[in-house]
């Protein structure tokens, strides 16, 4: 069995009962930091009743808690399906507030642990069983006495995938959802990224969460506790190799973490992955639907593409126009930026302040008001509606489509004298076209002495700084990491959208990786990234039948960077990094060119980029004209669009 190997660790160190119970719930809850007493008061007053059955369709009882608000008319119900605890972060005030506040403005709550997590029964496997049990568990709500038989769902992260999963099968009192830090894809975007294994999310989050509550929930405390020791050392663990040997997850054992071996199993986009794909149910999915996202959360291309789908193609006219997006200056863990214990985002989103707030909890009541209990209240104005925060300005603005009406998608080439290596190097970005004779960059990769990950989208929590935007110039010292820098800007320029790079290049490996990397670059040297993307270089065609890379031969490669909003201002500089690793973000490349996670061998690669007449290498901005970019929002309102 392959030993933790040192190299990427230092790399890293551097950069509950069945019975029913039924009690008065206070209206008036404590606040949070961001919350006024006064928000937490309603109109109903409301009655908790604990761990009622709700049984599937092949017998195993689910457990939820329902709110109850004290009124004699039936009302909609809103419904949770979490695997983080029905107890948890429901009523944790950095995430939303608590049920009990959604059930005093005359809402039935139910809160429902999925199978196989804390108080429900049965076997524990990711995404799969939520598609049949999201379907009865939201027909079960449906008939709870004082229903009105219309049911939204709320919630984030993988709670946002139990709402997708459950809409996927149509269940008929279905009525909107709130799909928030979620993804369209559980391959792309969730557990790969252009064809790289999300390890810094995968295994930290699984690890900390999914596996240890699973072997709680089985009784199995032993390999509970053990898994939570293990836990305090996933610096070393994610240096492991292969990942089908993971042993924390005890790969001999299939009651511990099956689908985790899966995961690696399935390491192309094939049917395992494409039966559970949202955004291949877009067309048939007919809800209205608030979505939120961050600029550096692990989901954000799926939550835009999810918003993008339906509004295109949803099931219905209603669907297509009943769409709305949020997009803050967050990372994965809230809205709000409230400092939770253990947390704490990057000082450059702390630095925003106030501005970057949101008033997620009035917004997603003002949504169930308008689509649950049908108030005209001006939440959706029969259109899609796009919010998006621009930083560097630091203020909310307004889009009826994404991308955004009027962009100019521009491109910049990249150009140097063949020593672009490092930041003290002589890359640059030119709006010109590259002439003949350009030498090429070149550098070296060695898996086992990757890139360290500085800020990106990531999950789930700040640790490590993986996740938000931090100053690259020391990851940019390196030599293995090329870095081309535009002139400073002479007018404010606005960028915001998708954003691409069409990279010409060749390896001495049978397959490889190739990072890129967006930064603005302040006056005073301060690389602030923006965001980043990977691609895996037998990918470059397809995600279902990738293909090994012939040694030497130059290739096209297309690498999405994922979207963002900045305000380039006067004197900044635009910035490019390329690379080949972004570790512990993703699992480096062995650049074997063997089937992922089978084998601990790994081998240097020499990398060789071009950017001359025959390869002009580029990066595709999305600039919006400033007489585009439409009116400037200290804070977005709640409701009334216009």
């Amino acid at each position: 069995m392959a030993r933790p190997r040192g190299g990427y660790g230092r790399v890293f160190a551097a950069a509950a009962g069945a019975a029913a119970v039924v009690l008065a719930v206070s209206t008036a809850q404590a606040a949070r930091p961001t919350v006024s007493a006064a928000r937490q008061a309603g109109p109903c007053a409301v009655d908790k009743q604990a761990d009622v059955p709700d049984r599937m369709r092949d017998g195993t009882v689910l457990s939820a808690d329902v709110y109850r608000p004290r009124t004699s008319e039936k009302v909609p119900v809103v419904l949770m399906r979490t695997q983080y605890g029905k107890n948890g972060p429901p009523n944790q005030p950095g995430r939303f507030l608590s049920p009990a506040w959604l059930s005093a403005q005359c809402y039935l709550v139910v809160v429902e642990d999925v199978r196989g997590q804390y108080a429900s029964k049965g076997t524990f496997y990711e995404f799969q069983q939520d598609l049949n049990d999201g379907y009865d568990s939201v027909e079960w709500a449906a008939r709870l006495p004082g229903s009105n038989g219309r049911v939204g769902m709320y919630g984030s992260s993988y709670v946002g995938a139990t709402q997708w999963l459950a809409a996927q099968k149509l269940p008929p009192h279905l009525t909107t959802i709130v799909p928030l830090n979620t993804a369209s894809d559980y391959f792309e975007g969730w557990t790969y990224e252009g064809g790289a294994f999300r390890l810094g999310f995968i295994e930290n989050w699984s690890m900390e969460t999914i596996v240890q509550t699973a072997a709680a929930n089985r009784g199995d405390t032993a390999l509970a506790q053990r898994l939570k020791t293990d836990y305090l050392d996933i610096a070393k663990w994610m240096t492991y190799r292969p990942y089908r040997r993971f042993p924390p997850y005890r790969p001999d054992d299939p009651q511990v973490a099956p689908y985790f071996f899966d995961w690696i199993k399935h390491s192309t986009n094939d049917s395992y992955w494409s039966s559970i794909a949202p955004e291949r149910h877009h067309s048939r999915i007919k809800l209205p639907m608030l979505h939120l996202e961050g600029w550096y959360d692990a989901f954000l291309d799926g939550g835009v593409r999810n918003f993008t789908g339906m509004a295109a193609n949803g099931g219905s006219p209603e669907a297509r126009a009943g769409q709305r997006l949020v997009i803050g200056p967050w990372d994965h863990q809230t809205w709000s930026r409230v400092p939770k214990e253990r947390y704490v985002p990057a000082p450059m989103l702390s630095a925003i302040g106030s501005a970057g707030d949101y008033p997620l909890d009035e917004v997603m009541l003002a949504w169930f008001d308008r689509f649950l209990k049908g108030r005209d209240n001006g939440v959706s104005k029969g259109r899609p509606t796009v919010d998006y925060f621009e930083m560097g300005s630091n203020v909310w603005r307004r889009s009826p489509a994404w991308p955004l009406p009027g962009t100019r998608f521009t491109k910049y080439y990249l150009d140097s004298g063949g020593h672009a290596a490092s930041i003290l190097g002589d890359g640059r970005l030119s709006a010109q076209p590259p002439g003949g004779g350009q030498k090429p960059d070149r550098y070296t990769y060695d898996p086992r002495n990757p890139v360290p990950s500085v800020g990106g989208h990531s999950c789930c929590e700040n640790r490590g700084g993986q996740q938000g935007p931090y100053d690259q110039q020391t990851v940019e010292a390196r030599p293995d990491v090329l870095v081309y820098t535009g002139p400073e800007l002479a007018a404010d320029t606005h960028v915001t959208g998708p954003i691409s790079v069409e990279l010409y290049a060749s390896s001495t490996a049978r397959d490889t990786d190739w990072t890129a990397k967006l930064v603005d670059v302040a006056p005073d040297g301060t690389a602030r990234n923006l965001n980043n993307g990977i691609l895996r270089a037998s990918f470059r065609a397809s995600s279902t039948h990738p293909t090994p890379i012939k040694p030497g031969k130059v290739e096209k490669y297309t690498i999405k960077i994922w979207p963002t909003s900045n305000l380039f201002k006067a004197g900044h500089r635009i910035r490019l990094d390329i690379s080949s690793s972004d570790f512990p973000q993703y699992a480096p490349n062995p650049n074997t060119g063997e089937r992922f996670g089978q084998s601990d061998r790994v081998r240097t690669a020499r990398q060789t980029i071009l950017h001359d007449a025959e390869h002009p290498s580029s990066v595709t901005l999305p600039i919006v004209p400033a007489d585009r970019v439409g009116p400037a929002y200290a804070k977005i309102p709640t409701t009334g669009l216009d």
